[in-house]
């Protein structure tokens, strides 16, 4: 086993946690498993790396789709999915995620979640490449806040339910492909500690910190993913990174997201010289895929020189756009910028990774005992581009078909305390990792970002190639784990790309600039 580990330990030396799921992310991915799992009468334990309120989750702005519309189908929004994913969507996987969505998001509301209504009707809003009025969203723009406060009130009140904060997972054991348990980091504490379940869910979301301009937390620097490659999981589809078209460009303020449903609401793109300009770009204009209005922003960047276009709500009444937009109205104020009379500065900045850890229609992983769901796993349900809102609904369809699948796995296993790990051989390095990091999201900004070449990706696999000393590196702090986890998938991502070469979706090459017929396949990775 030598250096597949991060650090080095002895399994039966440290204190050890017991229960029968183990689930690693407090997100709603997370959060929601647990909560089912709770309810079909298990007893989970969930480990957070920050704390739950640090995920991806509690960010999401726009909303959550789901075919609840008297003039809307699970057909249409099926048909909506799959031309997003350019043509690499999981049918089936589609047909799970949309016809159980509704479902999923009825029991939402059943557990308290507010979501915004016009009299007694549910309200929704349009977001890209959506054919009807879908999306439901909570507190005009805080969607996720509202899932995550739901799920952590119903979460505080089950006794078999045990949510463990500053957690941070460092490995899975697994020995003969089987997973018993995870080696975790307590920083209340700075001890490491075994924490071995019946079943491993791993929910820990994604990796935008990987790239300089980022939407996502300081958290999410694609551990789990890590982990799991480092342990023998299948990884799929690890070349179609998200790029979000509009987020927050100004001196001093963070790469916030203007969520899509601005757009949805009638906002419109323009460039440094007030051209509206979506229309030469694609049918759908403003409310085209994320790719392709990224794409075009980028181009009407570089066509004017400018390091940003414009988001205009101006046009909008200013009472319409403070209620139903308060968050980015109040963020972009302390700023200096008043939204409902000034233009936004945006630009694309990374957002979701559409592929993780390979999984059945059940979460099921290539290691047995580990299942996977939300942002870190991929069934192929977003195919080469996720469809705008569809990422909360697919942590809660396939999260519960998880639960299901536990369910059935629990009758023929126990948990393997017996298993014993002991890693050799590694090496304490010295160098400046605040600096390598920085280091690292530049260099994949500048060469795995929305544009790429043969060029920019060999740059890209010769920086991660020369920092390759780091997987024999014994780390000593989360930081240092955090950065050999983003150096690991890192190189999935620029390996995968370099493999691909035709453009789909999030992955565009510049040298290969048209969708292929032969590449109508996935790209699977294994250690």
């Amino acid at each position: 086993m030598e250096g597949r580990y991060l650090v080095n330990f002895n399994s039966k030396e440290l204190p050890q946690h017991e229960t029968e799921i183990l689930i690693v992310g407090g997100g709603i991915a997370g959060l929601y498993t647990a909560w089912k799992a709770v309810e079909e009468g298990m007893r989970v334990t969930v480990l957070s790396k920050g704390t739950i309120e640090d995920s991806n989750s509690g960010r999401a702005q726009g909303g959550i789709a789901a075919a609840l519309g008297k003039t809307d189908s699970p057909e249409l929004h099926y048909k909506d999915t799959l031309l997003a994913g350019a043509g690499l969507c999981d049918i089936n996987a589609v047909k799970i995620l949309v016809n159980e969505g509704p479902s999923r998001v009825q029991e939402l509301i059943s557990m308290g979640a507010n979501f915004d209504r016009y009299g007694d009707e549910l309200a929704m809003t349009k977001e890209g490449a959506h054919s009807k009025r879908r999306i439901l969203h909570a507190h005009g723009d805080a969607t996720g806040a509202e899932i995550m406060r739901t799920l952590a009130s119903q979460s505080e009140a089950q006794e078999a339910l045990q949510i463990l904060e500053q957690h941070f997972m460092i490995d899975f054991l697994v020995e003969d492909n089987i997973c018993s348990g995870v080696l975790a980091y307590d920083e209340n504490s700075g001890q490491f500690r075994v924490f071995r379940g019946k079943a491993v869910v791993l929910a820990s979301g994604g990796a935008g910190q990987l790239y300089q301009y980022t939407t996502n937390p300081e958290v999410a620097t694609g551990d789990g993913v890590a982990a799991a490659y480092r342990a023998g999981a299948e990884v799929m589809d690890m070349e179609f990174v998200q790029f979000h078209p509009t987020t927050l460009v100004l001196p001093e303020a963070p790469r916030f997201l203007i969520s899509e449903a601005v757009r949805g609401e009638g906002a419109l793109l323009r460039n440094s010289n007030g051209e509206r300009f979506m229309t030469r770009y694609h049918g759908m204009a403003e409310l085209a895929p994320r790719d392709i209005v990224s794409r075009a922003i980028l181009s009407e960047m570089a066509n004017t020189d400018q390091d940003y276009v414009y988001l205009d709500l101006t046009t909008l009444p200013r009472e319409r756009i403070q209620k139903r937009f308060p968050t980015i109205t109040a963020t972009c104020s302390r700023f200096g910028l008043d939204i409902t009379s000034e233009l936004i500065p945006v630009a694309p900045a990374a957002h979701y990774m559409m592929g993780g850890i390979k999984t059945n229609y059940h979460g099921e992983t290539s290691i047995a005992g580990l299942f996977a769901c939300g942002e870190s796993a991929c069934q192929g349900v977003h195919g080469a581009n996720r469809l705008a809102s569809n990422s909360l609904l697919d942590g809660l369809v396939y999260g519960r078909r998880i639960v299901d699948a536990v369910k059935k796995y629990l009758k023929c296993n126990s948990i393997g305390s017996n298993i014993h790990f002991v890693c050799e051989s590694m090496f304490d390095p010295a160098g400046n990792f605040t600096a390598l990091k920085k280091e690292l999201q530049q260099c994949m900004g500048d060469n795995v970002g929305p544009l790429r070449t043969i060029q920019r990706l060999s740059h890209a696999l010769a920086f991660l190639n020369k920092n390759d000393w780091l997987i024999k590196h014994r780390c000593r702090t989360p930081q240092e784990m955090e950065l050999r986890n983003m150096l690991e998938v890192g190189r999935l991502i620029a390996q995968a790309a370099m493999m691909r070469t035709e453009s789909r979706g999030g992955h565009f090459r510049l040298d290969f600039p048209e969708a292929m017929s032969q590449w109508k396949k996935h790209i699977i990775i294994r250690r």
